[in-house]
């Protein structure tokens, strides 16, 4: 089911992928878990240090929007964000080189996981800073539309961050000034470690726009099919200068909020019976091989998938330390 802006509950029409849509989903897919899978073992063997938050579980949102996106629209997100830099089309040698900081990363290795930025590919980071991603993706929006360029700015963060302050100023401005950007709250139920139930007194994020008559939907965020139809007509609204729009995307991390976080606020039970009922890539290999693509074809996917990542893996822990010298580079003073 589907929420409208208004919160009138409607069924949610499910488009079918073509098959290359479905493989290329798949293969995106697969690359971010894959990645992210290998970024907590080389976090328990102490090749990444400091903060490292995965986004297993959480693959058809970025996928989803992206299949949506034109060229040249560009993505901000927040700390959880090695998935978006993937999507985005970074190198995921520089990604792994970044979190293990060495100076083959995208920030010379002096940005680490949560602070990664590439010009070339349009992402314009990774924040720490929870609720930075709405201010920040707004004035991308503003640039594209002081410009004239036909872009929206993509802006990704959690139903944590839902709850700033920082996000309500954002959103009046943006509703103000008409800017093209697509705000979209990953809402993985669990912010840090408590429940939406907890924390939120309205718990249908869709309808946080509504103050500033920003329309909303709130969708299923497992399905990529489900994301890639929404986002097509998010930024359709965006794109034909109707301001901003809103999307509550509902998905689920499997691991805890970052790697020091055992979970411990919530079930084995109930994440097991997300992995096993609404996994994103299972989903999608399960209509695979409806369509007729074969076991191995697809493992020959994983296996690619698999080779990229080793790749990345070991030029992190092969590339040297950044020289002492560029503690003084790309700093402001």
């Amino acid at each position: 089911m589907a929420n409208d802006s208004n919160g009138a509950s409607a069924p949610q029409p499910i488009p079918d992928f073509t098959r290359d849509e479905e493989l290329a989903a798949f293969r995106e897919m697969l690359l971010i878990r894959r990645f992210e899978e290998k970024a907590g073992q080389l976090y328990g063997m102490g090749v990444i240090a400091g903060f490292c938050h995965l986004y297993i579980g959480q693959e058809a949102v970025v996928v989803g929007v992206k299949m949506a996106a034109r060229e040249g629209d560009q993505f901000t997100t927040s700390y959880r964000d090695h998935g978006h830099m993937l999507a985005s089309g970074m190198d995921p040698k520089g990604v792994m080189a970044e979190l293990a900081g060495k100076r083959g990363g995208y920030s010379k290795g002096k940005g680490g996981s949560m602070h990664m930025f590439s010009l070339e590919k349009n992402f314009f980071g990774g924040h720490g800073i929870v609720g930075a991603p709405a201010p920040i993706g707004a004035g991308i929006a503003f640039a594209n539309a002081y410009r004239g360029e036909d872009r929206v700015s993509l802006t990704f963060f959690g139903e944590g961050a839902a709850n700033q302050g920082q996000v309500y100023e954002t959103f009046n401005m943006a509703a103000l000034w008409k800017l093209p950007v697509l705000f979209i709250v990953e809402n993985n139920r669990y912010a840090m470690g408590t429940s939406i139930a907890r924390a939120s007194a309205q718990k249908d994020f869709s309808r946080r726009g509504a103050a500033f008559a920003i329309p909303g939907k709130q969708i299923d965020g497992m399905d990529v099919r489900v994301v890639r139809a929404a986002a097509a007509e998010a930024l359709d609204w965006c794109r034909k200068g109707n301001g901003p729009y809103l999307l509550e995307v509902q998905t689920y991390r499997y691991r805890g909020h970052s790697m020091s976080d055992p979970a411990k606020y919530r079930s084995k039970e109930e994440v097991q019976k997300m992995r096993e009922e609404h996994d994103p890539i299972e989903q999608v290999r399960i209509r695979l091989l409806a369509d007729g693509v074969s076991e191995d074809e697809l493992k020959k996917i994983d296996a690619a998938v698999r080779k990229i990542v080793a790749e990345a893996a070991d030029f992190a822990v092969s590339e040297k330390e950044p020289d002492p010298g560029e503690l003084w580079t790309d700093v402001v003073a």
